[in-house]
């Protein structure tokens, strides 16, 4: 029987994770990383290049750069989980998202190699917050000065895409 990944109490986090896991409803960690993958992959399949590559304002990041910087998110998120579960109490540092953006090159990559990075990273996600038993996603610990659980490093990661999956619906493609 697989384990249910529940909602974080709020003891479980603090600072501006709570947004992002505010936004994520769902009742179970890994049913919400999968519906939202599904959705994700399918509405980017159905874009134009013209598309992908709109910004709603100047100085903001395409559509590729947006799933991209999705995908660098997630994959920092799902490291600060394994750190914490593994219980190393080492303060790990925050990461300005906006200079990760140049250096990926989004703009330049095909839609299709980004989804398969992003199946990549979605399906690694699921497997190793599937691994973590209670005690694993109760342990603690300090990134970006905030301590919080891996389970709500979980929701956060979730929480974060619905986040920008809204501001994908209403600024680039309303």
């Amino acid at each position: 029987m697989a384990t249910i990944i529940t909602y974080p109490a709020t003891d479980e986090y603090s600072g501006y994770v709570g947004n992002y896991i505010k936004e994520a409803k769902a009742d179970d960690l890994i049913e919400g990383l999968t519906a939202s993958y599904s959705y994700i992959a399918g509405l980017m399949q159905g874009l134009t290049e013209e598309q992908l590559l709109h910004r709603y304002a100047e100085g903001k990041w395409s559509i590729k750069e947006l799933l991209v910087h999705m995908l660098d998110t997630e994959r920092i998120f799902s490291y600060r989980a394994l750190r914490f579960a593994r219980q190393d109490r080492t303060e790990l540092p925050g990461f300005d998202e906006n200079a990760y953006v140049a250096p990926s090159k989004a703009d330049s990559r095909d839609i299709n190699s980004i989804l398969a990075e992003y199946t990549a990273v979605r399906t690694a996600t699921i497997e190793l917050f599937k691994s973590f038993d209670e005690e694993a996603l109760n342990q603690k610990g300090k990134a970006s000065g905030l301590e919080l659980s891996v389970r709500a490093l979980g929701y956060t990661i979730l929480g974060h895409e619905i986040h920008h999956l809204r501001i994908l619906r209403e600024r680039y493609l309303a």
